[in-house]
């Protein structure tokens, strides 16, 4: 039996919730609770404390791409659409019509739709770069108010870097 470890990170944004084994992530979501229940200590296992850490860098502006290791377990379908929403770059954004013609299935537009839904990977997998053919924000599991806030933060850290 796979032991599951359980995280928080306090986010500006809200706690999000860390859950993963001692090899991989498998889920990074945002939580209802007002506080975080637990936090990084010395005996969190390092796959855990590296993803605390990247989502640290992540929300200080200092981090666009993480490298810890995740795992995502959905369909062949879902997979592919979540790889696909690794490829839109940092700050920018991509339509579901994008990514179901980059996946080669243009008239899966709402079954995109539906594995963006399902994706348990917050963030890492940045489903928050995904807006509607009419450049409107539209669905997001953590809410709407965090999809603009996720994508105004990118803008803003990519413009203060490229002004150094």
């Amino acid at each position: 039996m796979t032991i599951r470890h359980k995280l928080d990170y306090e986010s500006p944004i809200g706690v999000i919730e860390i859950i993963g084994t001692n090899e991989a992530i498998h889920s990074i979501s945002f939580s209802e609770k007002d506080k975080k229940q637990n936090f990084l200590q010395a005996e969190t296992p390092p796959v855990l404390a590296e993803c605390y850490t990247q989502l640290d860098e992540y929300f200080k502006g200092d981090r666009r791409d993480f490298s810890f290791p995740y795992h995502f377990e959905g369909t062949d379908f879902q997979k592919r659409v979540w790889e696909a929403l690794i490829e839109i770059p940092y700050a920018e954004t991509g339509s579901y019509k994008d990514i179901a013609i980059s996946i080669e299935n243009e008239k899966a537009i709402r079954a995109v739709g539906s594995a963006n839904g399902k994706n348990k990977l917050s963030i890492v997998i940045p489903y928050h770069r995904v807006i509607g053919s009419n450049g409107k924000l539209t669905g997001y599991a953590g809410g709407l108010w965090r999809k603009e806030w996720l994508l105004q933060h990118e803008k803003s850290c990519k413009r203060n870097i490229s002004s150094l």
